[in-house]
């Protein structure tokens, strides 16, 4: 237990000094942002282009991969879609909102962080191979929902030319196609160029961690307890549990792999989840599931490692 504690309690002392940090104001909201954007457009698109262009390419098509992941949270989106819209009676909006907390993980700044201390390098592949999920598939599905809902009358191609339009300018998206491109190609980057991007990509998981104890300083949970209880057992419990389901059904993956899938299911929704909220009429439970999912992931990744462990999935 004290090798899985020597895991996550790293990973959670720099979310506590992101926190620490805006608590004590020693730094503002603007400049957490920046950082934030640091993050976003620099350091993760960085690690993208590394990790696809230091693998060899049949490591990085891993389609029987894309396949278990993808099924695994369409399966618990549709799940938490239909316990919110049909059986609650909330507005289709909303659902969505519900629905996207519980499959989309933050794969950028909680769990490529962890992933990395327990399966090692390949977790850069799997950040690449889960962002294909997550922003090809999850987030618009949630968003082209969301926005049918919050704009009647506008035709459905018209929200998915918009929504598409929107995920185009995702610069880790961006990344991810560079990094195909290159790997595809057989180009070779520069060594001063390549170097920048090595030390833009190391700088992502702790700069991510920080950024998301920053976040979370002045959210409040009141009242909520339903919606925010279930969202956050659908992303921390729901969601690992059928991915794992997913990856014993789909044949051929690498024992690795699956482990890495369930540590990146199990962290947190994604970041901009508590943005996505207050504009689709979410924004008080968005926040405070956001709160409650990244203090609790502690426990509950504790828990899975622990878990994975004693099955011989994984050992250290």
């Amino acid at each position: 237990m004290l090798a899985i504690l020597a895991i996550t309690t790293p990973i959670f002392l720099l979310i506590s000094t992101g926190y620490i940090a805006r608590w004590s104001r020693l730094i503002q909201r603007e400049q957490m942002q920046g950082v934030s954007l640091f993050v976003l457009y620099f350091a993760l698109p960085a690690l993208v282009i590394r990790a696809l262009t230091q693998h060899p390419l049949e490591e990085i098509l891993q389609i029987n991969y894309l396949v278990a992941y993808g099924l695994g949270s369409l399966v618990v989106f549709g799940g938490g879609l239909l316990l919110t819209l049909k059986y609650q009676r909330q507005p289709l909006n909303a659902s969505a909102m519900q629905a996207l907390g519980m499959a989309a993980a933050n794969s950028g700044f909680v769990g490529y962080p962890v992933a990395v201390m327990v399966i090692g390098s390949p977790a850069a592949v799997l950040l690449a191979l889960n962002m294909v999920i997550e922003t090809l598939i999850i987030i618009p599905a949630a968003l082209i929902l969301a926005e049918m809902a919050s704009q009647q009358g506008v035709s459905v191609w018209k929200t998915v030319k918009q929504t598409a339009l929107s995920l185009a300018k995702n610069p880790v998206l961006v990344g991810l196609l560079i990094g195909i491109f290159l790997a595809v190609t057989g180009l070779q980057i520069p060594v001063p160029l390549f170097k920048a991007i090595d030390m833009l990509a190391n700088a992502a998981g702790p700069a991510a961690l920080f950024v998301i104890g920053g976040a979370l300083f002045g959210l409040q949970v009141k009242g909520m307890a339903k919606d925010v209880g279930q969202i956050v057992i659908g992303k921390l419990i729901i969601h690992p549990l059928v991915i794992l389901i997913a990856f014993f059904i789909i044949p051929g993956i690498d024992p690795l792999y699956m482990v890495g899938a369930v540590l990146f299911s199990a962290a947190p929704m994604i970041s901009i989840y508590p943005l996505l909220g207050q504009r689709y009429g979410l924004g008080g439970v968005s926040a405070a599931t956001m709160l409650v999912a990244t203090v609790a992931s502690f426990f509950t990744l504790s828990l899975i490692i622990w878990l994975m462990t004693l099955s011989g999935l994984m050992a250290f």
